[in-house]
């Protein structure tokens, strides 16, 4: 699994990373949102419906078709025909034509054009529909009735009631939710069971335990971490994790509000220290610096490094490469003394977004269908089928659990341990250049052509740039 589902270049996959949150970042608390708005409202579908229950919240017609299209990408195409016989089963008499492909703009946007597009959609992927467009241009349900909606599982809950933290915020625009955002990516540090039974050594959860550890699998002839270095992103992740942690919510307020010296703050100084001290140490594949995506990873499985940073999509990613018996798991970044949010405190974001053009035939089939996806029945689906975690609280069970891969179970895992305590930054979705400087100072980090110094003050230059510009829309974390 990727960011960008079947696509093959790490930069889409960090496209598709921050869409997720860039459409949030379009939600309220937002300085000046509205006048950035003010183009569109979405849409509300006046198109007819049936009698209306508990059962039949939105009115679909039994006999209505549906019409449905999925983006084909790494997460495959099982997941969608167990919801197609989730709505099936439901509607028996219902026809359902459905449709996918990887272009999904060049394969929706005539019918968008002509004003019959499809009834739900999968958007993802390079070609992706961008959906601040549609909305501007009232092409998209508000999904606030499905929020309000009583679930299939337990009509005294609503929808709204059954999706983890985040999901709700990751589909807003203005203060409604236009995307269910269905797909939960945890982030964290992956290593192999199989390798660490093999030689003895523990999991970590201290910084002190991690880089004794790595003294250990260095002298064992292995290096202890592997990374993505033409794709430096994927180390500002593991950084701003330990920023997260190390100075909690006044930190992560401070840095996405661009206030003035935040990167000067010891929360910063102390993260980006520990993390070049994996160069400096020595503790780095080398030439990982050079290294893409997949040739990092796939070293990794070959078992010449023993960890490397990725999110959940990693497992779905390396399938075909990754040796039997490697047994894939993933745990959170070490915690420093002093830190403000607890060990087990991890990175995740709802994404991958599921719509309902407002102008389809029949947009109450649509809403329906997001509501199947909703239930626990939908989420065990598309965990087993996807290899990937649905945003459906209570969809894992222990059965559900026992049967999932190993990396989606260690995931899964993961975010149960965090509960609340779930890390998110904003800037990089509200200031796209910014984290450019940032990754391109990161790469320069981890090469070691400069130091942890340099980078902090490139950092503030980047933060002080983009606050000085007024003509970068600026953005309020509350």
């Amino acid at each position: 699994m990727s960011f960008a589902h079947g696509t093959t270049t790490a930069t889409t996959r960090r496209t598709v990373l921050v869409r997720s949150a860039t459409i949030a970042a379009m939600a309220a608390p937002v300085t000046g949102l509205l006048s950035a708005c003010a183009g569109g409202t979405g849409s509300t579908s006046a198109a007819p419906t049936g009698p209306k229950s508990a059962d039949n919240p939105f009115g679909v017609e039994p006999t209505a078709s549906l019409d449905v299209y999925f983006f084909e990408g790494g997460l495959g195409s099982s997941f969608a025909k167990a919801f197609e016989a989730m709505y099936q089963k439901k509607y028996p008499s219902a026809k359902i034509s459905a449709d996918g492909g990887q272009n999904v703009t060049g394969d929706l946007q005539p019918r968008f054009n002509a004003g019959s597009p499809p009834d739900f959609i999968f958007d993802d992927g390079a070609q992706k529909l961008e959906l601040n467009v549609l909305y501007t241009n009232g092409q998209l349900t508000n999904l606030d009735a499905l929020l309000d909606a009583p679930s299939i599982d337990d009509p005294s809950q609503t929808v709204r009631d059954t999706l983890v933290p985040g999901t709700v915020q990751a589909g807003l625009i203005g203060t409604s939710m236009y995307s269910l955002n269905y797909a939960l990516t945890v982030y964290g540090v992956w290593y192999s069971k199989t390798l660490f039974a093999k030689h003895g050594w523990t999991v970590p959860q201290t910084w002190d335990e991690f880089t004794a550890l790595c003294q250990t699998i260095k002298a064992a002839g292995i290096s202890p971490w592997a990374h993505q270095g033409k794709y430096p992103f994927y180390m500002m992740v593991p950084l701003m994790d330990m920023v997260a942690k190390a100075g909690g919510e006044d930190i992560m307020k401070k840095i996405d509000n661009l206030k003035p010296n935040a990167w000067h703050e010891e929360a910063v100084v102390q993260s980006v220290e520990a993390i070049y001290s994996l160069v400096s140490n020595g503790y780095m594949l080398p030439g990982t610096e050079g290294l893409t995506n997949i040739q990092a990873e796939t070293a990794w499985t070959q078992g010449k490094a023993a960890f490397v940073p990725c999110g959940s999509w990693l497992e779905q990613e390396m399938d075909g490469i990754t040796p039997a018996g490697f047994d894939m798991a993933v745990m959170p970044m070490p915690q420093v003394a002093g830190d403000a949010m607890p060990a087990t405190s991890v990175r995740a974001v709802a994404a991958e977004a599921f719509i309902v053009p407002a102008k389809a035939e029949n947009p109450a089939g649509g809403l329906e269908f997001m509501r199947i996806m909703c239930s626990k029945a939908g989420g065990a689906a598309f965990a087993l089928d996807a290899k990937s975690l649905p945003v459906v609280r209570g969809a894992i069970t222990p059965e559900v659990a026992a049967a999932m891969t190993p990396g989606t179970k260690s995931s899964s895992d993961l975010i149960a341990a965090a509960g609340d305590n779930v890390i998110t930054w904003n800037y990089a979705n509200w200031y796209p250049q910014m984290e450019t400087d940032l990754e391109n100072a990161m790469g320069d980090l981890m090469a070691g052509r400069i130091k942890p110094a340099d980078f902090i003050t490139q950092a503030q230059a980047a933060a002080d740039k983009t606050a000085a510009d007024s003509s970068i829309q600026k953005y309020t974390r509350t």
